[in-house]
């Protein structure tokens, strides 16, 4: 059944032919290929098309596609062709447009992963990408700080994680994740806690949890700021999409051991990531702390296990992925132009301001966004799963976050310094993005019915591995 498993690889063949494509090209015309790249992103999403019709589907020990891994890997290339097009108005390099279909291919690899062999490669496929992307454009002082604290860190992450495989190796004989949900011990080996712990480790440096963020703040915002954004949606959204798959497929949320440690991380990141917010006056670094406080609620998620865990966190994860797409979409277009100044905004563009203003209340989970869903089945999955102490960190640091994003729209509402200068037209690329963005957090919020049958739909497909 070769052609079928061709069919059901599909997306990651074109991204791969994409990549290649793009290599050449730039070789050859010695200029970058931004159009070409986009290109085939698009052409990758159109992929999965044909691919749900194999699904599911295990293609050798090392993939599963299946429902949640095309939704996750449509939800990496969607964000990823947003990202493409906000690039277009920024100083061209060679490197962004190969660099960022590179990532993407390795972050679609890693969501589709069945085996630690894959997720290990597609992992650093994806982090060697992103520490190019990071450090760009070169001779700029603080893209290189930004892109040396996240090689070291990527680094770290990756020697914990290599001896968490090894010794769940040492301790199963296998790196199936299938075949390791069969041949696991008991909760209380010394050896698979040890291995479970490293590798959750290694999995809360590419997350920004607490107490592994602290590289999170600057490389914000030290980065581009697309690249900014793609680091907080697709980077985290890929390691979290396969941190639900392994832990759902060894059935971790009836190992109290497990429970108990990933209930306490995500404890920690909603308040210390909504409490260091508090205390920010850079934007960026204010949704650096943002998000470590979001990956922490979905963290409450992944307490729930089975379809009701996969459906709570994808649509939380859509949530989350469009509305700091769209946070870091706005901060492109004011920092590409020139300002830094966020007080009036609302006065002096209008429609940037307001769309600014319905991205913090997504954040903040408030009506009538995609956000207010989002909240409100995290706090029903964490209730479901009885994770008390879990919800009520949940609940407070909802309430801080309530606060610190009310107060940046009562700065966009502020009078308009004077004497300021006339802005710039928005590129039309970014202005694509940005509408899309908005009437997509908008609608859903308002008819979210579409967006549940597909989630639905596709953790009904099941987990295949």
């Amino acid at each position: 059944m070769i052609g079928a498993d061709l069919v059901a690889l599909l997306p990651l063949l074109v991204m791969g032919a994409a990549v290649l494509a793009v290599t050449l090209a730039a070789a050859v015309f010695r200029r970058p290929q931004p159009g070409l790249a986009l290109g085939g992103t698009v052409l990758a999403l159109a992929a999965l098309a044909p691919a749900a019709l194999a699904a599911p589907r295990q293609v050798s020990a090392l993939f599963v596609v299946d429902g949640p891994a095309l939704l996750f890997m449509g939800l990496v290339l969607a964000a990823t062709s947003a990202v493409l097009l906000l690039v277009r108005g920024r100083p061209a390099d060679m490197a962004t447009p190969l660099l960022l279909p590179l990532a993407a291919l390795g972050a679609m690899a890693v969501v589709a992963s069945g085996h630690f062999a894959a997720f290990f490669l597609g992992l650093e496929t994806l982090s060697i990408a992103l520490i190019g992307l990071i450090a760009t454009p070169a001779g700029e002082a603080r893209p290189l700080e930004a892109g040396i604290k996240y090689l070291v860190l990527a680094g770290l992450s990756s020697a914990l994680l290599l001896f968490g495989i090894a010794l769940v190796y040492l301790r199963l004989g296998t790196l199936a994740f299938a075949e390791i949900a069969a041949r696991h011990g008991p909760a209380s080996d010394t050896v698979w806690l040890v291995a479970l712990a490293l590798l959750v480790a290694g999995i809360g440096f590419k997350l920004s949890l607490v107490p592994f963020h602290l590289w999170a703040p600057d490389v914000y915002q030290g980065a581009p700021p697309p690249v900014a954004g793609f680091v907080a949606v697709v980077s985290k959204g890929a390691v979290f999409a396969l941190l639900l798959r392994y832990f759902l497929a060894i059935g971790a949320a009836a190992s109290p051991p497990t429970v108990t440690m990933i209930e306490t991380i995500a404890i920690a990141s909603m308040l210390v990531g909504n409490l260091l917010a508090l205390a920010q006056t850079d934007i960026r670094r204010l949704l650096a702390y943002s998000s470590i406080a979001h990956l922490g609620t979905l963290l409450v998620v992944l307490l729930v296990g089975g379809e009701l865990g996969i459906e709570a966190a994808a649509l939380y994860l859509i949530a989350y992925t469009v509305t700091t797409l769209g946070a870091f979409a706005i901060v492109t277009l004011l920092e590409s132009g020139g300002e830094v100044d966020y007080r009036g905004l609302i006065r002096r563009r209008p429609w940037l301001g307001c769309c600014f203003a319905l991205m913090l209340l997504s954040l903040a989970g408030m009506p009538p966004t995609l956000g207010f869903f989002a909240k409100f089945a995290a706090i029903a999955a964490g209730i479901g799963a009885a994770a008390w102490p879990a919800v009520a960190a949940l609940v407070v640091g909802s309430v801080i976050g309530l606060f610190y994003y009310l107060r940046i729209i009562v700065v966009l509402l502020a009078p308009a310094p004077a004497g300021g200068a006339v802005a710039p037209p928005v590129a039309w690329p970014a202005a694509v993005v940005l509408a899309t963005l908005t009437v997509v957090l908008v609608w859903l919020g308002i008819a979210p019915s579409p967006l549940l049958r597909l989630i639905h739909a596709a953790a009904a497909r099941g987990l295949g591995g």
